[in-house]
C-alpha cells in the first residue's frame, strides 16, 4: 500500500510577505527559505486574516475565522468554537499522528487547548505570545517553561530552536506512521528578544535596534529551516514529505517610518485591510507528489482553502456532514488552470472588537481587484501600492463585490451572539482562567504579564458552562499559582531569571518588579447567584470560595476591591471540582 505523505507545516508569526531574500528584501539573510522558494510551488496571492488568531482559526478549520468565534486575539475572542472540526482532528482520525510545536492561540483551557482539538502531542506557550498572561510566569524566549499536553515542562535554549529541535525529535520517533507536524514559531513577534549574534548581523545596516532584532529573528528561523531540511534529506523522509512555509499575517510595523521599512511595494502592515496586512508567502514542496518546482500560482487564494487542500493531498475523505468555506487548491498545484478561480471573490477583515462591525477593516478580493472598506477600489496589477481609488470608474464591479461581501457577512454573522464558554466539572478537575480572556465592552484586558506586574485596572467576566452539579472551589489570585507572591504584595527587583543581554531594553519591565495593590476584599458572583465576599488577609496568596452549582451556562465575575475605591477583576481564577 502506498504510504500517504507526511506533512510539515511551518508558520511564522508577524513576518509577513516582504522580509525574505527571495521576495526582494535588501537586507535579510534567508538562504534556506530562498532555496525552498526555488524548489516549491508558490501561491503568490495567498491571503489570510490581518492578525494571528483569526488566521490560525481559518487555516485549521477551512472556515471564515469570524464564523468560528475568532475575530480578536484577546478578550475571549480567540477561542475556537468547541464544535469546529479541525485539521489535526481530521488527520488523526484518518491514521496520522499529529503534533504542534510553538504558538497555538486558540484557547488555553479545556476544551480549547491544542491537545483537546486533535493534536496527539502539543508543546506550546500560552496566549498569543511568549510572556503573555496565560503563559508560564517569567518566560523570556530563553530556557523557558512550555506546556506539553497541558503540563509545564522546562526546556533549554531559544524558543525557535526549541520548537524546531523538539519537532525533529517527534519526527524521528514517529516516522513509521504518516505524521502531521505543525511548527508554529512565535518569532518574529514582539517582544523582539533574540540572541545578540543574530541582532548584530543587522545592527550596522538598519540603524534601528528593533529592525535589527526583527530581521535577526527571521534569520534564526531560516537557520532552523536549513537544519530541518538537511535532516529530512539524510533520513530519507524528504521525498514523501509535504513541506509548507507560510506566515500568519502582514509583517509587524514596529516603530519604523515607512521610508525605513521594506514592504515589497505593498500598502499596509499587520492589522490592515490593504494587501500588506494579509498577503503572505505560501511555499509548498513535495518531491514525490508531482508538485512542480519553481512555479508561481497567481490566482487569489485564501486561508480557508488550506485545510481542504491538505486533506486532499493526504487522501482524507471528507465526511458528508462536514463542509468548508474554502476549496482545495490541488488542481492549481497540478497546473490545471480554471477560469472559476479568476471569478470568485475572497473576503478578509480585522475586527479586534467584542462584537464584529459590518465592513470594518475589510477587503473583498477578485482577481487583481480589491474593494477595501466598502468604498475604495484598487487594481493591484496597475497600482500595487493601492494609492488610487478608482471606485467611481467601476460602479458595476463595486456592486458585484459588495454583493459578495453581503453573502460572506450572512455566513459569519450566524453565531456572533453565542457564548464560547470554558467548561468546568466533567472529567476536568481544575482549570485556570486568566484576564487574557476576560470579556468586557472594549476588550481592554491585562493580556500580558507586564500588565499583571503593573497592576492594570480592568474588569469583566468569563463565560463558563458547568458540566456537572456539585461543589466547586474558586480561587482568586493576583499573581499566578507558579509563584509564591502574596496577593497584596508587590515585587521588588527580579523574581525570575531572564536574559538581560538579549531582552529588548524597554521590555525589561516584563520580567522584573511589580506594583502592590491595596485590595481589602474579594468578591465572587456566578450567574444570578448572590454576590459572595471575603476579606483579604496580608498572608493570602489567593482567596478561595466554595460554591454549590447546578449544571448549565453562567457568567463568572471575580473581583478585588479596597472597599469601593478600587475594583478590578482577578487576573487568575483557578476553578476546582470538589469531590
Amino acid at each position: 500500500m502506498k504510504k500517504r505523505p507526511n506533512v510539515i507545516f511551518i508558520l511564522t508569526d508577524d513576518q509577513g510577505y516582504a522580509p525574505l531574500g527571495c521576495h526582494g528584501h535588501p537586507l535579510v539573510k534567508t538562504p534556506a527559505l530562498d532555496q525552498l522558494y526555488a524548489e516549491s510551488s508558490r501561491f503568490t496571492q495567498f491571503h489570510v486574516g490581518p492578525t494571528c488568531a483569526p488566521t490560525r482559526a481559518g487555516l485549521l478549520t477551512g472556515h471564515h475565522a469570524n464564523s468560528t468565534g475568532v475575530w480578536h486575539t484577546i478578550g475571549g475572542r480567540s477561542l475556537l468554537r468547541k464544535d469546529e472540526w479541525t485539521l489535526p482532528q481530521a488527520l488523526r482520525d484518518s491514521g496520522y499522528i499529529t503534533s504542534l510545536f510553538g504558538k497555538w492561540h486558540l484557547g488555553d483551557e479545556y476544551p480549547y487547548r491544542p491537545h483537546d482539538r486533535g493534536f496527539d502531542y502539543a508543546l506550546y506557550h500560552g496566549g498569543g505570545g511568549v510572556g503573555q498572561t496565560p503563559d508560564y510566569w517569567g518566560n523570556d524566549y530563553f530556557d523557558d517553561t512550555y506546556f506539553v499536553n497541558g503540563k509545564p515542562v522546562r526546556f533549554t535554549g531559544y524558543c525557535t530552536d526549541v520548537f524546531f529541535s523538539q519537532a525533529w525529535k517527534f519526527i524521528e520517533e514517529n516516522q513509521e506512521k504518516p505524521f502531521f507536524c505543525f511548527i508554529s514559531a512565535n518569532a518574529p513577534h514582539e517582544p523582539l528578544n533574540v540572541e545578540p549574534e543574530y541582532r548584530d548581523l543587522y545592527s550596522g545596516l538598519t540603524g534601528n535596534d528593533n529592525y535589527a532584532r526583527f530581521l535577526g529573528m527571521i534569520t534564526n528561523i531560516d537557520d532552523n529551516v536549513a537544519k530541518l531540511r538537511k535532516r529530512l534529506k539524510e533520513s530519507g523522509l524528504e521525498e514523501n514529505t509535504v513541506l509548507i512555509f507560510m506566515s500568519d499575517n502582514g509583517q509587524a510595523k514596529l516603530d519604523l517610518d515607512d521610508s525605513s521599512w521594506h514592504n515589497a511595494g505593498m500598502r499596509g502592515y499587520k492589522g490592515s485591510p490593504y494587501d500588506g496586512g494579509h498577503r503572505v508567502p505560501f511555499f509548498i514542496h513535495w518531491p514525490k507528489g508531482e508538485i512542480p518546482e519553481n512555479y508561481d500560482i497567481d490566482q487569489v487564494t485564501s486561508y480557508v482553502d488550506f485545510m481542504p487542500t491538505i486533506l486532499e493531498l493526504c487522501s482524507v475523505k471528507i465526511p458528508p456532514e462536514r463542509s468548508f468555506h474554502g476549496e482545495s487548491l490541488v488542481d492549481l498545484l497540478r497546473e490545471k488552470d480554471d477560469q472559476r478561480w479568476n471569478e470568485r471573490c475572497v473576503v478578509t477583515d480585522s475586527q479586534r472588537l467584542p462584537y464584529p462591525v459590518k465592513w470594518r477593516n475589510s477587503c473583498v478580493m477578485k482577481n487583481s481587484w480589491r474593494l477595501v472598506n466598502h468604498d475604495e477600489l484598487y487594481n493591484i496589477t496597475n497600482d500595487p501600492s493601492q494609492e488610487e481609488n478608482i471606485a467611481e470608474a467601476h460602479p458595476g464591479l463595486v456592486r458585484e463585490m459588495r454583493k459578495a461581501y453581503e453573502g460572506w457577512w450572512e455566513i459569519v454573522l450566524l453565531q456572533y451572539d453565542e457564548d464560547i464558554p470554558f467548561y468546568i466539572g466533567g472529567d476536568k478537575k481544575s482549570i485556570k482562567l486568566t484576564s487574557h480572556d476576560l470579556r468586557n465592552d472594549k476588550c481592554d484586558v491585562a493580556w500580558n504579564q507586564k500588565f499583571i506586574r503593573q497592576g492594570k485596572i480592568c474588569r469583566g467576566y468569563w463565560e463558563i458552562f458547568v458540566e456537572t452539579n456539585g461543589a466547586y472551589e474558586f480561587e482568586l489570585r493576583r499573581w499566578p499559582n507558579e509563584t509564591e507572591h502574596l496577593l497584596t504584595s508587590g515585587i521588588d527587583g527580579d523574581d525570575v531569571e531572564f536574559r538581560r543581554d538579549a531582552v529588548v531594553p524597554y521590555e525589561v519591565e516584563r520580567y522584573t518588579g511589580g506594583t502592590a495593590l491595596p485590595v481589602k476584599m474579594a468578591f465572587l458572583r456566578i450567574g444570578g447567584n448572590d454576590v459572595l465576599e471575603k476579606s483579604i488577609d496580608a498572608a493570602d496568596s489567593g482567596v478561595k470560595f466554595k460554591v454549590d452549582l447546578q449544571s448549565g451556562p453562567a457568567r463568572l465575575e471575580a473581583c478585588f476591591s479596597d472597599h469601593g475605591k478600587l475594583l478590578l477583576s482577578a487576573y487568575y481564577v483557578i476553578i476546582r471540582k470538589l469531590v
